[in-house]
C-alpha cells in the first residue's frame, strides 16, 4: 500500500491489495462470443403443441424431478374452487341494499368494508399535512 489515499481518490484507480482489504469485489471478464446468462439449455423455450396445452397445467410443478400435472375433469375438483372467481358486491352496492335482507356473508362483508372506509376517512382527517 505504497500509494497514498489522495492519489487513489484522484485517479479513481484502486489497487488490487486495497480492494481486497476494503472488500470491493471485481467482476470476471466475459468470454468472447457469449452474451451472458447461465446455461444454454435453460434459455431455450420448449415447443408445445395445442394438445399438450389443453391437457397439462404448465408451470405448476414445483419439484426438480416431477412433471406438470394433467388437467382433470371438473368433477375431480372441490366445489369451493369454482366459487373463487365469483364477483362479490362492492361497498356502494351493499349500502344501497337493506341490511336486514342481506345474506350473512354479504352482511359480514358490508361491516368489514364499512369499517375499513371509516378508518381511512378518519386517518385522512387527522393526517398532518
Amino acid at each position: 500500500m505504497a500509494m497514498s489515499w489522495t492519489r487513489v481518490l484522484k485517479c479513481g484507480i484502486i489497487p488490487r491489495d486495497v480492494a481486497q482489504l476494503v472488500g470491493i469485489r471485481g467482476f470476471a471478464a466475459q468470454a468472447k462470443g457469449k452474451k451472458g446468462g447461465k446455461g444454454g439449455a435453460a434459455d431455450a423455450k420448449p415447443v408445445l403443441s395445442k394438445e399438450m396445452k389443453s391437457t397439462t397445467v404448465f408451470g405448476a410443478n414445483i419439484l426438480k424431478e416431477g412433471s406438470d400435472p394433467k388437467i382433470q375433469p371438473d368433477s375431480e375438483y372441490p366445489d369451493w374452487l369454482w366459487h373463487l372467481v365469483d364477483k362479490r358486491p362492492v361497498l356502494s352496492e351493499l349500502r344501497r341494499k337493506d341490511s336486514k335482507t342481506l345474506p350473512y356473508e354479504d352482511l359480514k362483508r358490508f361491516v368489514k368494508l364499512d369499517n375499513r372506509a371509516r378508518i381511512k376517512e378518519n386517518n385522512a382527517l387527522t393526517a398532518k399535512n
